[in-house]
């Protein structure tokens, strides 16, 4: 059992929530592949309905089956459905209350319809609370004299610890109210979608519905985010990163009247599923038909257009998230600063002043860093220090080393204008303000900003796992026996030191010979201990490219012809789920290439915003006649402000390497460079070395 989308929504039995988001409120959260987007919020029942029947009609019209999850009972408590329909079936209780409530942005009848079943039962039950000024004949305000001819709760609530009880209308945990709201949305849209709804037929439809509770494996949410977003955002990658195996037994339920919360009895397998990152689908590196050759620029755009984060999420005190991706956006929660203060040691008062020598009586008090905010009399001076909260009545600040005090007086010449010497509140961070944004890597000054706005703990990004293989049975380590025709490796330490100074976790594998039944081993094996392969060596199309040929017996491999020089093949692809980046062998194109593409797509998989290299025009240092068709990436270096290229342009020279410090990137077409003319040459600090 497999679904594309998975659709989460919250539901509200309130009134018009406005336009900005708030808690208590519908919120809606859409995930694919263990991938969730931002929550979304709604601001009434018609505007959620609307969007969610033309989000399903978008996923079916594209092919896509779509679960839908809200987080409400579907049904209640055995005998309800017979009692006030005739039917054992929860769907005519669903059209019951499509056919009777009424329902618009800013009211409903939701407590008469409560009344009006009371009423069928005897006015006692089995709904209660009121929280309307009028009473309702048959709706009890509290539970005095209350009484109910069905259970108080269905089995599926018996076992959820903390879960509520379907039949209270109003008040904290007012899930009643909810489900009148709710069960008219659901009997339409499954009626105009022919939805499958879990448990109680078959999802054998394109759409699906499930019921969801939260709390059934969630905790308590951040500090930053409101709680209901922040459910159904964690609600949605849970069920997303299920496996069509792991769905079917969740699935397994026998409830055909009550109805069943998904997850109840697998909590633990929800709880591990939700620590899992988000899955590539093996087509992603697929390159369009008849592609051959694949200029640089548009193999950059289509990585950081397919590429996505996949490691797993989870809140970090800011103490120790430096060196750690931002999964979401940090809020602050306090401005920076909190109140107006004074930026330096002087006097303050309100109001500036204008030419001439002013004089003003000096208040007995002062103001110090810490202080909790005084008074000053109109008409007075204060004694104020930096970063003191400025006193009501003080506006303006006049330096120490302006003013004369004597006689209980401060004097000064003017002018000086209104507001000088201080600091506004909030005048670096506003409190609600993104702090630091998603997709950072943390750096101390981040920690120090977060910390000066209030802010706890962050969602981050668990560290990349990169594992880095080397390929080919001429390579032995370095300072081991070498046979004749055998060489060193030096990719492997080379890319390993790359990887962890791009703060990833580098998994070094080793070198594998050129035997294709090793060379799966060792992948299945990279693939279980990381998130992410980097090969060299066999990525082309020859005898003993087992890389290449791996992926491709796979069904996953894209060998991508980059016009590029030093390079051409990068094999793409996954293996056991894992992206797969296959570099060339020679040392000096293995390393252009990680810089070029390998550098940006970890950074992506890790969390972070795509970056790109900053390249500045420089005069060149050098003559070069280049031919069309290629990009090329000379090893260079700036001395007296001009680009010198290393003298061999070879792909095996790694002194060049070494000698070099940057890129000089020569565009595709022809050119004929003679010194002075002006090259784009980028530093490998732009690269992050």
């Amino acid at each position: 059992m497999n679904f594309d989308t998975v659709l989460m929504v919250d539901w509200s039995g309130g009134n018009d929530r406005g336009p900005r988001p708030t808690k208590d409120a519908i919120w809606l959260c859409v995930a694919r592949d263990g991938r969730a987007e931002e929550p979304r919020y709604m601001r009434n029942r018609q505007v959620a309905e609307d969007w969610i029947a033309a989000f399903l009609t978008g996923e079916t019209t594209a092919g896509r089956k779509t679960i839908v999850g809200f987080d409400l009972p579907f049904g209640y408590p055995r005998g309800f459905a017979q009692a006030l329909t005739g039917q054992d079936n929860a769907f005519a209780v669903w059209q019951w209350f499509e056919d009777r409530i009424e329902d618009s942005p800013q009211s409903n009848n939701r407590f008469d319809i409560a009344g009006e079943i009371n009423r069928k039962f005897g006015g006692a039950g089995p709904f209660w609370a009121n929280a309307l000024q009028r009473d309702i004949e048959g709706l009890p305000r509290t539970k005095a004299g209350y009484e109910n001819p069905f259970p108080d709760r269905r089995r599926a609530e018996t076992r959820a610890q903390g879960a509520f009880t379907c039949w209270q209308m109003a008040g904290a945990g007012a899930v009643g109210s909810q489900v009148f709201m709710v069960l008219p949305v659901l009997s339409r849209l499954r009626r105009r979608f022919g939805a499958s709804v879990w448990p109680f037929e078959p999802l054998t439809s394109d759409v699906a519905f499930i019921e969801i509770w939260p709390s059934l494996t969630l905790g308590a949410a951040p500090a930053h985010m409101i709680k209901d977003a922040w459910q159904v955002r964690e609600v949605a990658r849970t069920v997303s990163a299920l496996t069509p195996e792991q769905l079917a037994e969740v699935l397994d339920v026998d409830a055909p009247e009550e109805g069943w919360i998904f997850g109840l009895g697998h909590e633990a397998l929800l709880k591990e599923a939700a620590k899992l990152p988000p899955r590539l689908s093996n087509s992603c590196f697929a390159l369009p038909p008849g592609v051959h050759w694949t200029p640089v620029a548009e193999a950059l755009e289509a990585l950081k257009t397919r590429l996505a984060p996949v490691t797993g999420i989870s809140e970090t005190p800011i103490a120790q998230a430096a060196g750690l991706v931002t999964a979401r956006d940090c809020i602050a929660q306090r401005s920076n600063p909190p109140l107006p203060n004074t930026a330096v040691d002087g006097y303050g008062f309100a109001g500036g002043r204008a030419e001439g020598l002013h004089r003003m009586p000096l208040a007995e008090t002062r103001a110090a860093a810490g202080d909790a905010p005084a008074t000053l009399p109109a008409g007075q001076a204060m004694r104020v220090l930096t970063g003191a909260a400025l006193p009501q009545g003080v506006d303006t600040v006049v330096l120490q080393e302006d003013v004369t005090v004597s006689d209980g007086q401060v004097a000064f010449q003017g002018p000086i204008k209104q507001g000088a010497n201080t600091r506004k509140a909030g005048e670096d961070v506003v409190a609600g303000d993104v702090a630091v944004p998603s997709g950072v890597r943390i750096k101390a000054a981040d920690v120090a900003l977060l910390a000066a706005t209030g802010v706890q703990t962050v969602e981050t990004y668990a560290p990349l796992r990169v594992a880095v293989v080397s390929t080919g049975a001429e390579l032995v380590d370095a300072g081991q026996p070498a046979r004749a025709g055998q060489i060193y490796d030096a990719n492997r330490p080379m890319l390993i030191e790359l990887v962890r100074v791009w703060g990833h976790i580098p998994v070094d594998i080793g070198i594998v010979p050129d035997d294709r039944e090793a060379l799966a081993q060792q992948l299945s094996r990279a693939a279980r201990e990381a998130d992410v392969i980097i090969t060299s060596g066999g990525a082309s199309a020859g005898d003993e490219d087992h890389v290449s040929a791996l992926l491709n017996d796979a069904g996953s491999m894209s060998l991508w012809r980059i016009a590029v020089k030093p390079g051409r093949p990068l094999a793409l692809g996954m293996w056991d789920g894992v992206p797969v980046f296959g570099l060339p062998g020679n040392p000096v194109a293995a390393m252009v290439c990680a810089l070029i593409f390998a550098r940006p797509s970890l950074a992506r998989l890790a969390g972070e915003a795509w970056p790109e290299p900053q390249g500045f025009d420089v005069p060149a240092a050098f003559s070069k006649n280049k031919k069309p068709g290629r990009s090329e990436f000379l090893r260079a270096r700036i001395r007296q402000g001009r680009a010198e290229v290393f003298a061999s342009e070879g792909s095996g020279r790694i002194s060049g390497l070494s000698w070099a410090e940057g890129l000089v990137e020569l565009p595709q077409e022809a050119a004929s460079i003679k010194p002075g003319d002006p090259v784009r040459y980028m530093p490998f600090g732009s690269f992050g070395l």
